[in-house]
């Protein structure tokens, strides 16, 4: 939910029709099990839908990007604001974290990573990296997908040493990361920190010999038909495993339909069934510091929704700006936004605002 720190990227940009959803002849389809549907056909109200978008429209802010709908593995809504299409790459900030995540899933599928309970310490020879902190012997993997790793890191703390202003800047941090210390015992307390991410990419990039962004095109995006991203590398082969990846708002939302689909499409199983389910575990309780019922497990937040006597449980992956991805198992419904409006400001509101609309226009 926080700002992963960002680095600037000059990205071309296409303009189509403000608001407007591409004609169907025109759209290329990616992956062939994608089709597209309407909202006749879907379990949505169209006289609701068509408001909600007719309000996005009619925003002042000219910061929103896309929205994108999935249902039942097809597309029933595809709309984009400002300049924005469907091959516009954007980035989504720190919902990258849980992308990583799903990441973890594939390289335990593959043997490089052989359960959850493995500690830190033991990826890192002691013979490459003789500085590596004892304190990783402590830390496991589940720790670092829960936030609860107990390391020296705060993302709302500039003063730690594991903040990213310490290290994101170096062409090689793995270093740095292995460096630094723990302040309280690992599953004890949640505290948001990028360090956490960019350990696990870090223990993919050694296991693999791959940086993430390679490893995540070869093992992910391709097979997801995803073609169009950017995901910031430094100059060691390191990649930004907290966030900074760049993607289209109809490529994010593949992401969540894989989620949606046990972790397969089509044909291709990417990651274990097993682990997708670990994916909705309500690990931690986040609901005193949100406001709303919240919990988090495995680099996704979880919660629910009563709407008609009907409660609708899901999960979501959320960077700064207002970038989201929602996963609602039970309907088989992806719901994809994205925004530009980083900062502590409105865009994390209007795109929960947007999608919980969206849920209250289910019939």
């Amino acid at each position: 939910m926080r700002t992963f720190i960002s680095l600037l990227l000059t990205i071309s940009l296409f303009s189509c029709s403000f608001g407007q959803t591409e004609p169907a002849n025109t759209i290329n389809k990616t992956i062939p099990e994608l089709q597209e549907s309407n909202l006749e056909a879907s379990s949505f109200h169209k006289d609701s839908i068509n408001n909600i978008l007719n309000l996005i429209s009619t925003t002042p802010h000219k910061d929103f990007r896309g929205l994108v709908v999935i249902e039942k593995n097809k597309i029933v809504i595809e709309s984009y604001y400002n300049t924005f299409w469907r091959v516009s790459i954007h980035d989504i900030r720190s919902a990258g974290k849980s992308i990583t995540a799903m990441l973890l899933g594939i390289a335990m599928k593959e043997g490089l990573v052989q359960n959850l309970e493995q500690d830190v310490y033991s990826f890192f020879p002691k013979n490459k990296y003789p500085n590596i902190n004892e304190d990783y012997k402590n830390v496991k993997l589940k720790h670092l997908l829960d936030m609860s790793s107990g390391l020296d890191a705060d993302t709302d703390n500039t003063e730690t040493p594991g903040h990213a202003v310490h290290w994101i800047a170096q062409d090689d941090w793995k270093e740095y990361l292995l460096s630094v210390p723990q302040t309280s015992k690992p599953g004890e307390r949640w505290v948001y920190a990028d360090i956490n991410a960019v350990l696990i990419g870090a223990i993919i990039e050694e296991t693999s010999g791959l940086s993430l962004k390679d490893y995540a095109q070869k093992n992910l995006f391709d097979p997801l038909g995803i073609k169009q991203v950017y995901w910031y590398t430094n100059a060691a082969n390191q990649t930004g495993a907290a966030g900074n990846l760049y993607i289209s708002t109809l490529d994010f939302a593949k992401l969540g339909l894989l989620v949606s689909n046990q972790g397969r499409i089509g044909n291709t199983q990417i990651i274990r069934p097993n682990y997708i389910d670990k994916l909705s575990n309500k690990t931690l309780d986040l609901t005193e510091e949100f406001g709303t019922p919240t919990q988090y497990g495995m680099m996704w937040y979880k919660s629910s929704k009563e709407y008609k006597g009907e409660t609708i449980d899901y999960l979501y992956a959320s960077g700064n700006g207002g970038n989201h991805v929602v996963v609602i198992p039970d309907r088989e419904i992806v719901i994809a936004v994205t925004s530009s409006a980083y900062g502590p400001g409105y865009g994390q509101g209007r795109s929960y605002a947007i999608w919980g609309k969206i849920l209250e226009a289910l019939k």
